[in-house]
């Protein structure tokens, strides 16, 4: 069931069940520095400013020397919103930073690589730079925002365009609700010329609108092409010269297609990512952080959605999305087990497994050789029920563990929430419980 949701829907869902819930930046698609968007764009006929991306500062002033230009603007390759307003560690003020010169660029990218930029999303651990990005600076005299993206509402891929870019097009759409298009695409009929047109004329290119609908083609057939979820120019603009350029891009794709799109997903930059996510996503395990204390290790991305929703309905508050999947082995359950433990905040485990093409003993095989490895102190409560689920109770009873079975989900979802507390309070108290301990 797991493999029928895209981890956009994932990440809705657990949203909608859990909207207290802080989700903590969790890779539910794969999202690319900008530097990845410029190439990406320029490969596929879309005109962007000159760039290149430097590893340390000597690198940077050397392309800074190379663009030919001392109006320059160095950005940080973080991935996150709000990097201009962002502050790094090490004291510099900025992401994104205006220099004039090689050494200025030399300098300023130094202080930036190998720092932790700090923004709104980030929160105060920071992300890390490893990378930044120098490009010659443009300066728009009209700036447009177009964006295909694929949208629930209508059913497939819509065009959001706006007169009014360059700027938080939330913003836009809350104050001027009529600036803002919104035209769906036909996906077997696919983004028409004339359709194109017609959103250039609205947009108000007037005699360019030609011109400006084929760089529309062109983001549409990138869109479809590299299974992007979305093409974001925001801003589209006009140069002094009269050329129009996309002066930033966000570039979202559907990790689903990571098997077609290999030489994009190459640029995957890990060390950006939740790393419990990451570890997740070595044994093929779909893991996002949230931030309760009941951990919940589920199989099938409904009954795991229905599991946070129950607990949340007994008072608890679950730690994490993790479903195993309809196939996993005792080892991924035991490498689930790790990544649920990896979370300090986790006091109990909820374990809900219903087996069809899963088998419960396997199941159970895993649970135990993870609480033998482990060693783990916290309650685990198992509802198992399915394929074998004698053998997966037989297991558990010999196991001469503290594993509580329960048959009912209600009641399990109860007990968790309750061994939870107490664990909590017990922690509070500096007070030692140990729940290894055999019966």
């Amino acid at each position: 069931m797991a493999h029928l949701f895209t981890r956009t829907a994932l990440k809705t869902l657990t949203r909608t069940l859990c909207p207290n819930s802080v989700i903590k930046e969790s890779r539910r698609f794969l999202n690319v520095h900008e530097y990845v968007s410029y190439t990406i764009l320029r490969d596929n006929g879309i005109p962007v400013p000159k760039f290149g991306v430097a590893n340390s500062g000597s690198e940077a002033g050397k392309i800074a020397k190379d663009l030919g230009t001392n109006d320059l603007v160095i950005k940080a390759q973080v991935l996150t919103g709000g990097r201009g307003k962002g502050h790094f560690k090490g004291g510099l003020k900025g992401g994104v930073k205006l220099v004039y010169s090689p050494e200025e660029a030399d300098k300023i990218s130094g202080q930036m690589i190998g720092d932790y930029l700090v923004t709104k999303q980030t929160g105060e651990a920071g992300r890390i730079c490893n990378k930044v990005m120098i490009t010659e600076r443009k300066y728009p005299r009209k700036e447009y925002y177009f964006c295909i993206m694929m949208e629930r509402s209508f059913g497939g891929p819509v065009i959001i365009a706006s007169s009014q870019g360059g700027v938080n097009i939330e913003d836009v759409a809350a104050e001027n609700p009529d600036a803002i298009l919104k035209i769906p695409i036909d996906v077997i009929e696919g983004l028409t010329k004339e359709k194109a047109l017609s959103v250039a004329q609205k947009l108000g290119f007037g005699d360019k609108s030609d011109h400006i609908s084929n760089m529309f083609l062109n983001v549409y057939k990138l869109f479809t092409s590299s299974d992007a979820l979305m093409v974001e120019l925001n801003p589209l603009a006009e140069d002094s010269n009269g050329d129009f350029i996309s002066l930033d891009a966000k570039i979202r794709f559907d990790d689903n297609a990571d098997f077609r799109q290999k030489t994009i997903f190459g640029y995957r930059d890990w060390a950006q990512e939740d790393a419990k996510e990451v570890e997740a996503a070595k044994h093929n395990l779909n893991y996002i952080a949230l931030d309760g204390d009941i951990g919940c290790l589920v199989n099938g991305a409904g009954l795991a959605m229905a599991t946070m929703d129950i607990i949340k309905l007994h008072g608890g508050s679950p730690a994490n999305f993790l479903d195993v999947g309809g196939g996993a082995t005792a080892q991924q359950v035991k490498e689930a087990f790790k990544i649920i433990t990896a979370d300090p905040k986790v006091h109990a485990i909820m374990v809900n497994i219903f087996g069809g093409i899963m088998r419960c003993d396997v199941i159970a095989e895993g649970i135990i050789a993870a609480a033998n490895e482990l060693q783990l102190k916290i309650p685990i409560i198992a509802r198992l029920q399915g394929t074998n689920v004698d053998d997966a109770k037989v297991l558990i009873a010999s196991s001469g563990l503290k594993i509580l079975a329960c048959d009912n989900l209600d009641e399990a979802a109860r007990l968790a929430v309750k061994l939870s507390n107490i664990v909590k309070l017990a922690k509070s108290a500096k007070v030692d419980i140990n729940f290894e301990i055999p019966i």
